[in-house]
This record gives structure tokens, C-alpha cells and sequence, in this order.
């Protein structure tokens, strides 16, 4: 099926404003649906188009972008072979998994110089970053991410397109939903973390309804993930890491731990795997500041760390991963909200996503309390001159002290201070208590 995309208003702009000077490059995971969205915005907006699948392309196409001297050469061969006619200023072409011929897209260069035609590119950050060896790399493009669908896509993707902009009324509003608009939520939003923001899990759940199924879906991504990070590392531990994610956050360390997902062994290179796995955009980083405050990537340590999925759907299927496949009756419980386990980590995860799609870099800051353990104030934001410190919590809370020690400590660099939580809107003193289903418009 095809989606409702929130990029393809910004690819409209692209084409308005941009498009005669600069390719766009559309960038993201593998499965979030770049070709998909790539295709479909050329069939509506284009009289005509070519699209070249550069991971199935003959060496017919492979050896056109050898030489570009003669675009008229190039443009006749490429017309014939897909057998469409090009028309000046109102035909795209597309160079989808462009990072599997870099000469492709050093091409770029010369072809958006020539004018005749618009282009859109689609790839993999890390792969675009690793196949540059012998290429001049373009200048001409107009990058665009795209995250896996977010709670409002999910929505509309199973026919509600009206109920979003209820919640960012409500937003606005800063007033409690009540016990059966909130419940609601909540359920909506639980199925959304179960499924996940995938387009084909997604659309497995809507064919089929079946969420052992979904589940099916989602381990097959994971797999096709775990090959790649094998490509990426192949003494596996860039695997090891990525499997271990769910178990460290349940664990609430405060980085993420090498030696525990290596079974104590060292791993070389380590940082530099995991800043791979985040340039392949399955996987956030949240970095440790160690002095917050607004311009926090100037204080960031790059060697402290913790790890997130960028798509839930796909941490719930690996937490669950000792198991062949997630019965329905664990999904059940988890829809419902009454599975025996701390899911805690899960929101975590989740907020996580939410606050990276809506376009924040994440951080965090952990500080001793004077008896061998430590206060975690689990995201922060800056706003304007000021700090948001964001406390997350799964279900009803007693008490937020993290958050208020941190705003002790800081207080002059405090603006907002959020706790999220699966309750309803509530201030609690000076702090602001938001449903979790709020934090993509904090």
C-alpha cells in the first residue's frame, strides 16, 4: 500500500523553490519507504518519469554513467531502454539505491547543471557515506530524512485523518483529555508502539489485523538489519550491540555498556561501530552533556552514550527476541497494558523516536546523589535560552526527583519541565504532566 507521507510537503517545496539548481536526495533506513515515496510523488507530480533501480540494474545502465560528455547521447539511450519519453522541465528521474553506483551520483553534478530534467535520489546515509571512495560528491543536492512513520502517519494510515489534529488542540490547549478520550490515546498509541512505524508492518497489520503476524514482518526487517550491520562489522559485534539494546535500557544503565553486550570481551573501534549503526539510521544515539546547557553539542560526550531503536515496533519485537515468535498473547497483554514487566524502558524508547523525528538531537545528564547511585534526567531540549528537562515514566508515578534535583541544581537555565508518563495531563507544582502521546509537539 502506499501512505500518506508528511516529506512529500516538503518534497512539493523542493520542486517549487529548488528543483532546477539542486537534486533531492532522500535519505533513511532500509523498509522506511524512500522508493515507495520517491515513485509515488513522480507519478503525481510529473507528466512522466524514469526510475533506475541501481540494485537491480543491468550493466547496460551501469556503464551509461561511465561517460558524460554527451548528455544527448546519455538521455536518447536512457529514453530507449525504459522505453519513456522525457519531456524538458516536466519529467523526473529517479536514481533509486543510488549508493550502489557512485557514479550516479557524481553525474549529478553535470545533470542538474543541464536542466533539461529534475532528480531524485534515494539511499542509505551509511552506504551514501561509504561509497564516495573516487567520486566528487555533489554539491547540487537537497537532502530530506525519512523517519518511519510517526504516530500521526499511523493514524491516517489506518483511516483516521481527523483525530491528530484533535490531540494538537489539545496540545495547545494545556488541559486534561478525560478518562475516556485519554484511555483512548493511550490504547491508539500502544498499538501504534506495537506495530511500529514500518510501512510494511503496517500494512501487514491492516491486511490481516493479526499482530503475530506484524511480528513476522518486523523479525524479517531485523534480519535484514542484522546482515547489514554484519557488513557494516564482520566480526559481529556491531550485531552484538544492536541485539543488546532492549536489555541494556531495561537495565536503566546510564551509557551504553561494551563489555556487557560483548559477554566482557573489549571490541575495537566501538564507538566508531555504533556512530556506523546511527549513520545507517536504525539505531539513535542520545549523548551525555556534561555541562547542560542551551548549544548542548558543545558540551556532548562522544563516548557516553545510550542506544535507542528508531522504530519501536521493531525494539518490542527484539526485546522479545529469545522467542521465536511474539504470541498474540504477549501483544494482548501489552495492548491492554498488562503484561508483568516494567515497560518503562519501552516509553523510553519510544519518546526517544518521537523526539528525534520531530527534528531534536538527543541528550541527557546523569549527576551523583550522594549514595552511590546517580539522578538521570532522561532527555533534555533547549528552547530559546532555556532548558527542558523530560523525566519519562510508564504508568503512574509518587515522585520525580531526578527531575527535581536537576532543576535545583540548574534552576537559572530551567524553562519548561516536563514529566511524560501514561496518566493524564496534570501539573504537579512546577511541573508540567503530559500524556506520552504529546511529546512530538514539545
Amino acid at each position: 500500500m502506499v501512505f500518506k507521507r508528511k516529506l512529500y510537503d516538503e518534497m512539493l517545496r523542493w520542486k517549487a523553490d529548488l528543483a532546477d539548481h539542486y537534486a533531492l536526495l532522500i535519505k533513511g533506513a532500509r523498509r522506511v519507504g524512500k522508493s515507495t515515496l520517491a515513485e509515488e510523488f513522480a507519478k503525481n507530480e510529473y507528466d512522466t518519469h524514469i526510475l533506475i533501480d541501481f540494485s537491480i540494474a543491468s550493466r547496460e545502465i551501469d556503464e551509461l554513467f561511465e561517460n558524460m560528455l554527451d548528455l544527448n547521447y546519455f538521455f536518447f539511450r536512457l529514453q530507449n531502454i525504459f522505453q519513456v519519453k522525457l519531456h524538458e522541465h516536466r519529467s523526473v528521474i529517479i536514481f533509486d539505491e543510488v549508493q550502489r553506483q557512485p557514479l550516479a551520483r557524481q553525474a549529478i553534478k553535470h545533470l542538474v547543471k543541464d536542466g533539461r530534467y529534475h532528480y531524485i535520489e534515494t539511499g542509505s546515509l551509511l552506504t551514501l557515506k561509504k561509497n564516495v571512495q573516487n567520486i566528487v560528491i555533489p554539491s547540487e543536492e537537497h537532502r530530506l530524512t525519512l523517519y518511519p512513520m510517526d504516530f500521526e502517519e499511523f493514524k491516517w494510515a489506518t483511516g483516521d485523518n481527523v483525530s491528530a489534529d484533535f490531540l494538537r488542540e489539545a496540545y495547545a490547549m494545556k488541559r486534561p483529555m478525560g478518562d475516556a478520550v485519554h484511555r483512548k490515546w493511550m490504547r491508539d498509541l500502544r498499538l501504534y508502539m506495537l506495530v511500529g512505524g514500518m510501512p510494511q508492518a503496517i500494512d501487514t497489520y491492516i491486511q490481516t489485523n493479526n499482530l503475530q503476524q506484524v511480528d513476522d514482518t518486523k523479525r524479517k526487517i531485523l534480519e535484514l538489519y542484522d546482515d547489514d550491520f554484519r557488513k557494516i562489522d564482520p566480526s559481529g559485534t556491531a550485531s552484538l550491540f544492536f541485539r543488546d539494546i532492549p536489555a541494556q535500557l531495561s537495565r536503566h544503565a546510564s551509557s551504553f555498556k561494551v563489555e556487557s553486550a560483548t559477554d566482557g570481551r573489549p571490541a575495537n573501534s566501538a564507538d566508531t561501530i555504533m556512530a556506523d549503526m546511527a549513520d545507517s539510521m536504525v539505531v539513535n544515539l542520545a549523548y551525555h552533556t556534561t555541562d547542560p546547557h542551551v548549544g548542548m553539542g558543545l558540551t556532548k560526550d562522544p563516548e557516553r552514550y545510550k542506544a535507542f531503536l528508531t522504530d519501536t515496533g521493531l525494539f518490542i519485537t527484539l526485546a522479545f527476541w529469545d522467542k521465536r515468535q511474539t504470541e498474540n498473547t504477549i501483544y494482548t497483554k501489552l495492548l491492554s497494558d498488562k503484561l508483568d514487566a516494567n515497560l518503562g524502558y519501552v516509553y523510553e524508547n519510544l519518546v526517544a523516536q518521537m523526539l528525534r523525528t520531530s527534528g531534536n538531537e538527543l541528550f541527557y545528564y546523569t549527576f551523583p546523589d550522594g549514595n552511590n547511585h546517580n539522578y538521570e534526567v532522561d532527555f533534555l531540549l533547549s528552547r530559546g535560552n532555556k532548558l527542558v528537562p523530560i523525566e519519562v515514566k510508564s504508568s503512574g508515578y509518587k515522585t520525580h526527583r531526578s527531575l527535581d534535583e536537576f532543576c535545583s541544581k540548574f534552576s537559572s537555565r530551567i524553562g519548561q519541565r516536563l514529566l511524560l508518563y501514561a496518566k493524564d495531563y496534570q501539573k504537579d507544582g512546577p511541573t508540567t504532566c503530559l500524556p506520552v502521546y504529546f511529546a512530538p509537539f514539545i
